[in-house]
């Protein structure tokens, strides 16, 4: 009550409108760079499939840089955007041609992967993965190697091979936040799998580029957006 015996008039929260608005603002800068995220994908590979090489060293390294906003602007964990970052490490030393690049360019998506599998603790110790999962994983790897290895050039049989363990773990901690992160842990496998082959001069599928970067460009998206849903999951 005032001296008047009124009660006082409550003042209009100012900072309600501006946080909404930069919600707001910010939900469409996260839609504009998901979508430019899309259109870059599907532009390399476009050039891809038309033997374009110009367009596919373009467009390649826009796309993790693309996605890592996309996840800040939606308030992700800070190891999900550096997990994407390494990947565009990884993206742009690959695309060179010297053993030395491809090394460099391993080793930065082997931090990507240690990143992603700090993310994924905390989720593991909630919702362990299934031992059939874990024992299918682990000889996927086993075997994969195996065959691998004999057709590897000898100074990157051991790093494809830590690098391969990495890689089983990060897709099998995956699948621990749900059936889309884990179907991109699964996918983000059979892409640098696909390399692998080439690398070890295995006969490929038509275009193998091709296939190797849509596999990997939908298996970061999964991954992302899977990290995104499974944050915004009430916690049991």
């Amino acid at each position: 009550m005032n001296a008047h015996g009124l009660s006082p008039t409550r003042r209009p929260d100012a900072a309600a409108p501006l946080a909404g608005a930069a919600g707001g603002t910010r939900e469409s800068v996260a839609r504009l760079l998901l979508t430019a995220f899309l259109v870059a994908l599907a532009a390399d590979l476009l050039s891809l499939a038309l033997g374009y090489g110009t367009g596919h060293t373009a467009a390649k390294p826009l796309l993790m840089p693309l996605l890592a906003g996309y996840a800040a602007a939606r308030h992700a964990p800070p190891l999900l955007i550096a997990a994407l970052l390494f990947g565009w490490g990884g993206d742009v030393f690959l695309l060179g041609e010297a053993d030395w690049a491809f090394l460099v360019g391993m080793a930065s998506f082997a931090a990507g992967h240690v990143c992603y599998l700090l993310l994924f603790r905390p989720h593991a110790r909630r919702t362990p993965a299934t031992p059939a999962l874990a024992a299918g994983y682990a000889a996927a790897l086993v075997v994969t190697v195996a065959f691998l290895w004999p057709d590897l050039p000898g100074e990157l049989r051991v790093p494809v091979a830590g690098y391969s363990l990495l890689l089983t773990a990060m897709a099998w901690r995956a699948s621990t936040l749900g059936l889309l992160a884990g179907a991109g842990g699964a996918l983000f496998l059979l892409s640098d799998t696909l390399i692998a082959t080439g690398v070890a001069e295995w006969p490929q599928l038509p275009a193998p580029d091709l296939w190797i970067m849509l596999t990997y460009g939908v298996a970061q998206l999964m991954l992302t957006v899977g990290v995104l849903a499974a944050r915004r999951r009430p916690q049991g």
